[in-house]
């Protein structure tokens, strides 16, 4: 029986060489990898500026306080996503209100999300998600933004690596928003183990946001130890210690120049499952508009009703053969802080209970895909 994760992170010899330059240097916090990472990581994606913080919920979080959005507001944003999402609505004093996504990308509905619009005036801004790394439909969503004047936040924590093709071109995910939203967590595209991103093209922005993520402090630590002369910093409003250290950062640094290669690698391997997977009547692979390039930071596949096993017991059996898996994505709506949250979201519940997250890495042999495969068709059944 093989031993196959659900994902391991694409690391090697070059990270473990640029966190002893790190170490050696004896500057530890954020400081100048941090800068470098940011650079790299703006140049990487398309945008004019990206600001390093702990984490893509930090992200979100600073990506809605400069969006204004305050207490008494309303943030539209799917369930069918990461509880992070929805929490960092209510960490700045708003309420987030649940639509539905779409059957096929699973990704917010774009004609759900209008018809919220027009009877809650309420609502702000649209947290919009790209779900597994696939791009939302967004040219649907920066239409509705600038009908109903709301505000939108691009949590873009799987999509570094992803195209979409907006308005005709294609626009890498984080080069055509206000304020895109990165994870680095183990699981996804590229690592710095925790850790985050903010894009955006706008200076002021920019600027607020690196003095938030640090106290609300008027100049960096490395701006106060680079400086000839002695320097008093000020705090002109509250902020918060939202930092990446330098030892996080000189990962990322070795990371983003890997992207492109990553994501190849994931391609190639997601290919291989879909063409397998699209000869069986009981599984869905995937569905990948022809508008956009997707990362497959993941691989989540559809158990159709007519299948042997359900969601549940086809994780044991997978378990038990030593394939690890996990559930379809969380419906936040069922969850127990956010019942209170009323909401008919039909399409949302369907993928949540009857889709699987499945092994998908670069590391992942030829062995390892076929052996998956083998033991998803024989428990599903084929007929």
């Amino acid at each position: 029986m093989q031993k196959i994760p659900l994902a391991i992170p694409f690391v090697g010899r070059e990270e473990v060489k640029a966190l002893a330059t790190v170490i050696q240097s004896r500057w530890l916090s954020q400081g100048l990898q941090v800068q470098k990472f940011e650079e790299l990581f703006a140049r990487t994606v398309g945008a004019r500026y990206a600001v390093a913080v702990s984490s893509c919920t930090t992200a979100l979080h600073l990506a809605l306080i400069v969006a204004g959005i305050k207490k008494g507001d309303q943030v539209l944003c799917p369930s069918l996503c990461f509880i992070a999402t929805a929490n960092v609505i209510c960490h700045v004093g708003a309420e987030p209100v649940f639509g539905d996504v779409d059957p096929q990308t699973y990704n917010l509905s774009p004609g759900h999300a209008e018809a919220l619009l027009k009877r809650n005036r309420k609502i702000k801004a649209i947290i919009v998600v790209d779900q597994c790394g696939l791009p939302a439909d967004w040219n649907a969503f920066l239409r509705l933004a600038k009908k109903y004047r709301v505000k939108i936040i691009h949590d873009a924590a799987c999509a570094a690596g992803s195209e979409y093709k907006l308005n005709g071109k294609w626009r890498k995910i984080g080069s055509f928003t206000d304020l895109a939203c990165f994870s680095f967590h183990g699981r996804k595209i590229i690592t710095t183990g925790e850790g985050g991103m903010i894009t955006t093209s706008s200076p002021k922005i920019a600027d607020r946001l690196k003095r938030l993520r640090h106290h609300g402090m008027s100049i960096s630590d490395l701006e106060r130890h680079k400086s000839r002369k002695i320097i008093f910093e000020k705090y002109p409003e509250v902020g918060f210690n939202y930092r990446m250290s330098d030892l996080q950062a000189a990962v990322g640094v070795t990371q983003i120049k890997k992207l492109s290669q990553i994501v190849a690698k994931r391609i190639r391997i997601a290919k291989s499952y879909t063409r397998a997977f699209n000869r069986n009547p009981n599984l869905i692979p995937p569905f990948v508009p022809s508008n956009t390039k997707t990362n497959f930071q993941t691989y989540l596949l559809g158990i159709k009703k007519s299948a042997k096993v359900s969601q549940n017991i086809l994780m044991e059996k997978l378990m038990k053969r030593g394939i690890a898996t996990r559930r379809g994505i969380m419906a936040i709506h069922h969850e127990a802080c956010y019942r209170n949250k009323q909401a008919r979201l039909p399409v949302t519940d369907q993928v949540s209970q009857h889709t699987i997250v499945i092994p998908l890495y670069p590391a992942m042999t030829a062995q390892d895909v076929r052996y998956v495969i083998k033991n998803i068709t024989e428990l599903v059944g084929k007929s």
